[in-house]
């Protein structure tokens, strides 16, 4: 069937999402936004902790990519600060992006903080179905 990527029907998704990407891999962070893009979402690039807090602060996002390991502070706590922002202006939606599965990354700390863990490569058609799952 047309459509149909890893199981998920891209036709089928439900509205667009405005995303945070957070990673010092400014080459994997600005793929990620244009693949996004295309799929009718819209998103914000930032490479460290800082602009992340800087960009939530100016921004309501729906949801989060957050890169585990980042220059200036760990990505467990960049999800910590959005999770305590007041609920109407933080992301609903944390996931954590990572080159470490999820038993490699962060341990409890970083399962309580986030909803979703993806390893990188990110696999897009996975991405998709948590973007698109009711929220």
């Amino acid at each position: 069937m047309a459509g149909i990527l890893g199981g998920y029907n891209l036709l089928e998704s439900l509205l667009p999402v405005n995303v945070l990407i957070v990673d010092d891999n400014e080459a994997a962070a600005d793929l990620l936004q244009e693949l996004l893009t295309l799929q009718d979402h819209t998103a914000r690039c930032t490479y460290t902790a800082q602009q992340a807090m800087d960009a939530a602060a100016e921004e309501r996002f729906d949801a989060a990519l957050i890169d585990l390991t980042l220059p200036d502070f760990p990505g467990t706590e960049v999800a910590r600060r959005l999770r305590s922002a007041a609920a109407d202006r933080g992301p609903r939606l944390l996931v954590a992006i990572s080159g470490f599965s999820e038993e490699e990354a962060a341990g409890a700390a970083a399962r309580n903080l986030f909803d979703h863990h993806l390893q990188k490569p990110i696999d897009m058609g996975e991405l998709s179905a948590i973007l698109s799952a009711p929220r």
